[in-house]
Order: C-alpha cells, then sequence, then structure tokens
C-alpha cells in the first residue's frame, strides 16, 4: 500500500475523530433512534474507561523484563519530537512519547559500550524539510551525549522503514542483544515487523498513557482520553493493515 493510502487510513483510524463525523451526519441526515445512539457513545467515551479497554491489551503486551547485563545495541524509534513546531521555532520539541529520547540517552549512558540508533524520517505528505533523525541529533547532544555516539536513519517513513533500513545500518549479528526503544502502545506492531525483517530484539517499552487499574474517568482531560483512545485506535488499525500487507507474520505477536 502507498504511503499515501497509509496516511489516510491513520487519518481514519481515529475514534474520537471518527465520533465527531458520525455525530455531525446524524445531527443532519439521521433519525432519532441514530442521535439516541451517538449520544450514548459520547456518555461512554466522557464517563467510562474507555481508552484504557482499548490501550490496555496493546501497552500490557510485553513488559519491560529486567534490565540486562550486557547489551549490544539500542534501538531507537522515532515519533517523540513535534517535528512542525521543532522546526519552526529552532529548538527540539517533544510531544506525548518524550520518554523515547529520554530513555535513548539513559541506555546510551548505562551500556556505554552498545550501539545507539535512532531511526526517523519525515513523514509529510509534501516531503522535505528537516527528519525527524536530523531534530533528535539537536536534542541528544543538548542531553550531553557526544557527537558520534547514536547512529542517525533518516529515510525511514513509517515502522516498517525504520526496521528494514535501520538494519542495514546496524548489522545487527546472530546472538546480539538488542532493546528496541518505542511507546508501549506501538510495541506489538513494532515487534511483529522487527521479526519479519529477521531482527530479534528485545522490546522495551516506554511512554505508558493509561494507568493500570480501571477506574471511572469523568473527570479526566477530554484531550487526554482523546490521544490515548486515537493511538491505540491508529495501532490496532495498524496491526490489520501490516499483517494484510505481509508486512508481519502475525496479526497480533506473543511475547
Amino acid at each position: 500500500m502507498s504511503f499515501l493510502a497509509h496516511q489516510l487510513l491513520g487519518i481514519l483510524a481515529r475514534p474520537v475523530t471518527d465520533l465527531v463525523l458520525l455525530t455531525i451526519l446524524v445531527l443532519w441526515f439521521g433519525r432519532r433512534w441514530l442521535r439516541i445512539l451517538c449520544g450514548v457513545a459520547w456518555v461512554a467515551v466522557l464517563v467510562l474507561p474507555v481508552q484504557q479497554w482499548v490501550a490496555l491489551p496493546l501497552e500490557n503486551r510485553f513488559p519491560r523484563p529486567p534490565a540486562p547485563e550486557h547489551v549490544d545495541g539500542v534501538m531507537v524509534l522515532g515519533g517523540a519530537l513535534e517535528m512542525f513546531i521543532s522546526a519552526e521555532r529552532g529548538i527540539p520539541s517533544l510531544n506525548v512519547a518524550a520518554a523515547r529520547m529520554t530513555e535513548l540517552v539513559a541506555l546510551a549512558r548505562r551500556y556505554p559500550n552498545a550501539k545507539v540508533v535512532f531511526s526517523g524520517g519525515y513523514s509529510s505528505l509534501i516531503g522535505g524539510g528537516l527528519a525527524e533523525a536530523d531534530i533528535a541529533r539537536q536534542l541528544v547532544e543538548q542531553l550531553g551525549l557526544p557527537p558520534g555516539r547514536v547512529l542517525y536513519e533518516s529515510e525511514a517513513k513509517d515502522t516498517y522503514d525504520n526496521a528494514v533500513f535501520s538494519k542495514a545500518l546496524a548489522k545487527p549479528q546472530p546472538g546480539e542483544t538488542w532493546l528496541l526503544v518505542t511507546s508501549a502502545v506501538h510495541m506489538p506492531r513494532s515487534v511483529a515487523i522487527f521479526r519479519k525483517v529477521g531482527w530479534q530484539v528485545t522490546p522495551w517499552p516506554v511512554a505508558y498513557e493509561t494507568p493500570m487499574r480501571f477506574e471511572v474517568a469523568a473527570l479526566d482531560p477530554l484531550a487526554d482520553k482523546d490521544r490515548a483512545l486515537e493511538d491505540a485506535g491508529h495501532e490496532w488499525a495498524g496491526l490489520l493493515v501490516y499483517w494484510l500487507e505481509g508486512r508481519t507474520d502475525t496479526l497480533l505477536p506473543a511475547p
């Protein structure tokens, strides 16, 4: 599937956005029972922990293991930087996945002899501008890592590219221990892709968006619920699409 099609599917795989659009259509064209159904859906989103029901199966799929004594490499996926804001302001701007970058620095210091690879290209539909790897390099050096400590891959447009291009750059060897750092909700799809390209990694999830305990969430900000629900919806859709395309061997990989 083309990159444009992937981007359009990503826009559609947003539950709250879809509910807003559906509500507009129902209010304009729908019957009374459809309007009631939309109202019930909105009450569920606002009051119930729907985002936890959708996100927790993904976030809990690959628990973080005890820290290995020896690590040969650390593979960090992009997605933690606000690209347009960073480019316009001239300084790195982080989003909810910021722990990907802080964990990169922490692991680089904890395992000084390990290779560290960051992969992040330019995912805009119109192309051009800075790659995420360019901004990540600036941030990592500001956080105190010396130039040359991290290898940067700047061509990837999606997670499959992350795995393919980074494998060619890092050249992992059989038997090596590589930690894969990405958001917990993104980890199942990432692991499935890395397995598909023949790169065995140890999942090292960060940037959890939901607590473990289910609770009534009426007082939670809608923006926070919206983000967690849409991130999880995007990942469930991505798991299905990548599996149908043959980019992964399983719909939902097991630990």
